[in-house]
Protein backbone atom coordinates (compact mmCIF):
# COMPACT_ATOMS: atom_id res chain seq x y z
CA UNK A 1 0.00 0.00 0.00
CA UNK A 2 0.89 3.82 -0.58
CA UNK A 3 2.80 5.38 2.61
CA UNK A 4 0.33 8.30 1.61
CA UNK A 5 -2.66 6.37 1.80
CA UNK A 6 -1.87 4.77 5.10
CA UNK A 7 -1.53 8.38 6.90
CA UNK A 8 -4.62 9.65 7.90
CA UNK A 9 -6.11 13.40 8.08
CA UNK A 10 -6.05 15.45 10.88
CA UNK A 11 -9.71 15.01 10.95
CA UNK A 12 -10.06 11.24 11.22
CA UNK A 13 -7.13 10.89 13.85
CA UNK A 14 -8.37 11.77 17.34
CA UNK A 15 -12.03 10.65 16.28
CA UNK A 16 -13.64 9.12 19.67
CA UNK A 17 -16.29 6.70 19.60
CA UNK A 18 -18.00 7.96 22.71
CA UNK A 19 -17.00 11.05 25.40
CA UNK A 20 -15.13 9.60 28.23
CA UNK A 21 -16.71 9.76 31.57
CA UNK A 22 -14.77 12.26 33.54
CA UNK A 23 -15.09 15.84 32.74
CA UNK A 24 -12.11 17.84 33.26
CA UNK A 25 -11.99 21.34 34.92
CA UNK A 26 -10.60 22.98 31.38
CA UNK A 27 -13.67 21.21 30.08
CA UNK A 28 -16.22 22.00 33.04
CA UNK A 29 -15.11 25.51 32.33
CA UNK A 30 -15.76 25.27 28.70
CA UNK A 31 -19.29 24.06 28.94
CA UNK A 32 -19.79 26.64 31.20
CA UNK A 33 -18.73 29.09 28.69
CA UNK A 34 -20.99 27.72 26.13
CA UNK A 35 -23.84 27.46 28.62
CA UNK A 36 -23.30 31.52 28.68
CA UNK A 37 -23.00 31.78 25.19
CA UNK A 38 -26.00 30.08 23.80
CA UNK A 39 -28.03 31.55 26.81
CA UNK A 40 -26.57 34.65 25.71
CA UNK A 41 -27.59 34.31 22.31
CA UNK A 42 -31.42 32.98 23.22
CA UNK A 43 -31.79 35.94 25.12
CA UNK A 44 -30.55 38.65 22.67
CA UNK A 45 -32.38 36.76 19.76
CA UNK A 46 -36.01 36.73 21.75
CA UNK A 47 -35.56 39.95 22.43
CA UNK A 48 -35.29 41.55 19.08
CA UNK A 49 -37.59 39.13 18.02
CA UNK A 50 -39.92 41.05 20.33
CA UNK A 51 -38.52 44.26 18.81
CA UNK A 52 -38.82 43.43 14.81
CA UNK A 53 -41.64 44.35 12.74
CA UNK A 54 -40.96 42.18 9.68
CA UNK A 55 -42.68 39.00 10.28
CA UNK A 56 -40.10 37.11 7.88
CA UNK A 57 -37.03 38.50 10.17
CA UNK A 58 -39.22 37.86 13.17
CA UNK A 59 -40.03 34.33 12.49
CA UNK A 60 -35.86 33.36 11.87
CA UNK A 61 -35.18 35.12 15.06
CA UNK A 62 -37.50 33.26 16.94
CA UNK A 63 -36.18 29.55 15.59
CA UNK A 64 -32.66 31.73 16.67
CA UNK A 65 -33.76 31.72 19.96
CA UNK A 66 -35.86 28.35 20.38
CA UNK A 67 -31.98 27.01 18.77
CA UNK A 68 -30.23 27.95 21.28
CA UNK A 69 -32.56 27.20 24.44
CA UNK A 70 -32.62 23.75 23.06
CA UNK A 71 -28.86 23.88 23.01
CA UNK A 72 -28.50 25.38 26.47
CA UNK A 73 -30.86 22.24 27.62
CA UNK A 74 -28.57 19.74 25.76
CA UNK A 75 -25.75 20.95 27.58
CA UNK A 76 -26.84 22.01 31.06
CA UNK A 77 -27.40 17.96 32.07
CA UNK A 78 -23.18 17.67 31.39
CA UNK A 79 -22.58 20.15 34.19
CA UNK A 80 -25.64 18.76 36.30
CA UNK A 81 -24.57 15.32 36.55
CA UNK A 82 -23.17 15.23 40.47
CA UNK A 83 -19.81 14.89 39.34
CA UNK A 84 -16.78 17.61 40.24
CA UNK A 85 -14.56 17.86 37.53
CA UNK A 86 -11.33 16.29 37.90
CA UNK A 87 -7.70 18.37 37.86
CA UNK A 88 -5.10 16.55 34.84
CA UNK A 89 -2.10 14.76 36.77
CA UNK A 90 0.58 17.19 35.88
CA UNK A 91 3.59 14.86 36.76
Amino acid sequence: MDPQQQQQSPDQQNVMPQPPQTVTVKDHLYLSDMLSWNLNAAKKSAFFAKQCSDMDVKKELEKTAHMHERHYQQLLPHLQSGTQPIQPNTN
